[in-house]
């Protein structure tokens, strides 16, 4: 495993729609690791998407304290309700915003093995679902912020 660069802002692959991964092989499990560690390595990281290290494959990593998932070719299958979240970003450092995301969230794609799984979000989950999924598309937190706060 590696710690990866994470790019920030000003880098226009954040900007960049990901391809969906063809087969899920053992590259794509040492970079579903790498993106792991480097995720761990950092301060208040919960989730990291790949193009957050420059690869723009549809890969996430996420671990709100209930354990790691790993996700391939994640997409949102359903969505319920609304939340008022407070979101930071480890590729906008020092940033964070108010804004709103679905309260409850229905995300399937395929786990390291290539297997289908299903994962349902509430809460904290939810948003960090939503956040990481909007990386996929070039979608930054940022752009949804209704309001910036302090840190």
């Amino acid at each position: 495993m590696a710690i990866r660069q994470i790019r920030t802002v000003e880098d226009e692959v954040l900007r960049k729609k990901c391809r969906p991964v063809e087969k899920v092989n053992d590259q794509i499990r040492q970079l579903l690791d790498d993106m792991a560690e480097t995720m761990y390595h950092t301060e208040n990281g919960a989730g990291l998407a790949a193009p957050q290290v420059g690869i723009l494959k549809r890969l996430v990593v996420l671990d709100m304290g209930d354990g790691l998932i790993k996700l391939v070719n994640p997409v949102i299958i359903s969505q319920e309700g609304s939340q008022e979240v407070i979101e930071g970003c480890l590729s906008i450092p020092g940033v964070a915003g108010r804004l709103i995301r679905p309260a409850k969230v229905t995300v399937e794609a395929l786990n390291e093995k290539g297997e289908k799984v299903r994962y349902i979000g509430t809460g904290e989950l939810a948003k960090c679902f939503c956040h990481e999924l909007d990386h996929l598309d070039g979608v930054l937190f940022t752009d949804k912020v209704t309001e910036y706060i302090h840190l």
